[in-house]
């Protein structure tokens, strides 16, 4: 997993998402997704764009299904933007790269 790329559990998402002063990106993923491997490229390039700062960070759902759960996550792969300790947004499903810039543009 790349270094800009934060891995998510239920001991450290309150610290690292909903204490964050910089907008969040969550991926909502599993390992037997093509979805999700396919998106991983575009997500990196996302979180290393310096013009617009954003914490990129990963929760595997098969291993932290009270996460999961908690934000009705049902499919994957599941993109919840945060700003300022709140949900702001979702993309459910894969997407592309001008997607989710734009919508973290609106933040």
């Amino acid at each position: 997993m790349n270094n800009n790329i934060i891995e998510l559990s239920e001991a450290n998402f309150n610290r690292e998402v909903l204490n964050a002063t910089q907008p969040v990106l969550v991926e909502f993923w599993a390992g037997w997704s093509e979805s999700c491997k396919a998106m991983a490229p575009m997500l990196e390039s996302v979180a290393e764009d310096e013009a617009f700062p954003v914490k990129l960070a990963k929760v595997n759902v098969e291993h932290h299904e009270e996460l999961t759960d908690q934000y009705g996550v049902r499919a994957v792969p599941t993109l919840l933007i945060f700003n300022q300790g709140r949900l702001q947004d979702q993309i459910v499903g894969r997407t592309t790269e001008q997607a989710v810039r734009a919508r973290l543009e609106r933040l």
